[in-house]
């Protein structure tokens, strides 16, 4: 298992990778969601899937290849780094990272 903490604006988010079940959660609040909880925007699930634009299921087709997409990774890490590179994209500040286990350290 491992845990990356961000900060979006005032929020604490922190993102845990165990295998390939990935969750997020708001530190301030201690709502923790799936990776179906995220909130997608259609402009940019459309801008990179096209073929989604006049799908009615695009939410959940999106979703899926997006979990597709993660299982090509196969180490934890990598997965943790592929989601700290998606999140910095839309603002997301990477904070610290944390194996099981061991002490958190700040993301290189």
């Amino acid at each position: 298992m491992i845990k990356g903490l961000f900060r979006f604006g005032g929020d604490l988010i922190e993102t845990i990778v165990n295998q390939n079940n990935i969750m997020f959660s708001d530190v301030s609040t201690g709502v923790i969601t799936t990776i179906e909880g995220l909130k997608l925007d259609k402009a940019g699930v459309i801008k990179e899937f096209k073929d989604l634009e006049n799908d009615d299921e695009w939410r959940k087709k999106a979703m899926k290849r997006l979990k597709e997409h993660i299982k090509k990774y196969k180490t934890e890490n990598e997965k943790i780094d592929y989601i700290k590179d998606e999140l910095e994209k839309y603002g997301y500040e990477p904070l610290t990272k944390q194996r099981a286990g061991h002490r958190q350290k700040k993301w290189q």
